[in-house]
């Protein structure tokens, strides 16, 4: 008898594989995927106790609640970052601590409609303005300290990437669980 390899938790859609450069196809399947997330996510959590939101989705990881809290803040930063490199020539961005931002005291006494319903009209927002590039804005960057120069092709990918891999975390966890 074989077994299956074990599955990486932490990636159910597996790490983010990207050729280092988009088509025009490419970057119109991730503003979809962009667009489509928040009712994706949305449809991911619909009917969860209280309880299966305070449940870490692999053991010793974030709680669906913290998940739930941590797109908007991370897609956020995300968005503010597009308008800096449209606007400046390759400005510096700040990083920031997710694992820090994940565990603020609001994320554990704020409703998550809260954060769905930011990531909704974030996401609206995010979306009109991607729609509106012409491709040599693509080629914008930004400066990340720790990463190097980053484009907003590179910055596409990795958010219609980032935006499954979360989801996936709860939808793998609601199998598991049976939920």
């Amino acid at each position: 008898m074989s077994s299956s390899p074990a599955v990486d938790l932490r990636y159910p859609i597996g790490k983010l594989q990207w050729s280092g450069s988009n088509t025009d196809a490419d970057r119109q399947q991730y503003i979809q995927i962009i667009a489509d997330a928040p009712a994706r996510l949305r449809e991911a959590v619909r009917g969860l106790t209280p309880g299966q939101l305070d449940t870490p989705y692999r053991p010793e990881g974030w709680t669906v609640r913290q998940v739930i809290h941590h797109l908007p803040d991370s897609h956020l930063n995300s968005y503010v970052r597009f308008k800096l490199a449209l606007t400046e020539n390759e400005p510096t961005i700040k990083p920031y601590d997710e694992a820090a931002w994940a565990t603020t005291p609001e994320n554990q006494s704020t409703p998550v409609e809260v954060s769905l319903a930011l990531l909704d009209s974030l996401h609206a927002r995010w979306v009109a303005l991607l729609r509106t590039l012409k491709l040599e804005d693509w080629a914008r960057t930004v400066r990340h300290p720790e990463r190097g120069v980053m484009s907003l092709d590179a910055n596409l990918a990795i958010y219609a990437w980032h935006s499954r891999h979360h989801v996936a975390h709860i939808t793998e966890l609601r199998k598991r669980n049976g939920w």
